[in-house]
């Protein structure tokens, strides 16, 4: 049916060759090679942006904690504090993160909170991509310091 439309509209043409067809899928090959690799290198970027702002967050959200509580939390109560009042904070008034994957890195890990920190009064951080301390890239560590 196409075939016969197709003769109607174009007298004397028969269809694509298959050397027109393979220089196409070629031409599609090489595009990919050059851009599937630039998509991926920012999407990693990203995460390691979301994660590094997350942080930042999280550190804003602690302070707000703070305020109403008078300390931060305690290092078994973590950040979970922010989510379910611990036993005796009296002042508090949370949750002061809406949902628990607020609490995860782009990566699927928990951040991590350390209080009294070795930074700071506190320490939050990510350990990047390979959660793993250290690395470079999308692997690096991501800190409140």
């Amino acid at each position: 049916m196409i075939r016969c439309l197709r003769a109607k509209i174009f007298p004397g043409a028969a269809g694509f060759t298959m050397i027109e067809l393979l220089v196409v899928l070629v031409i599609l090959g090489l595009i990919a090679a050059f851009a599937v690799p630039q998509v991926m290198k920012r999407l990693g970027g990203a995460r390691t942006d979301a994660a590094a702002i997350q942080v930042q967050n999280l550190s804003t959200v602690l302070d707000l904690y703070r305020l109403d509580t008078g300390s931060y939390p305690a290092q078994d109560e973590g950040l979970d504090a922010l989510l379910e009042r611990p036993a005796g904070a009296a002042k508090w008034n949370g949750p002061y993160v809406k949902r628990r994957d607020r609490l995860v890195d782009p990566w699927g890990n928990e951040y991590k909170y350390r209080f009294p920190g070795e930074h700071a009064e506190y320490d939050i951080y990510s350990l990047g991509a390979d959660n793993a301390e250290g690395g470079e890239g999308e692997s690096r560590d991501l800190t409140s310091w």
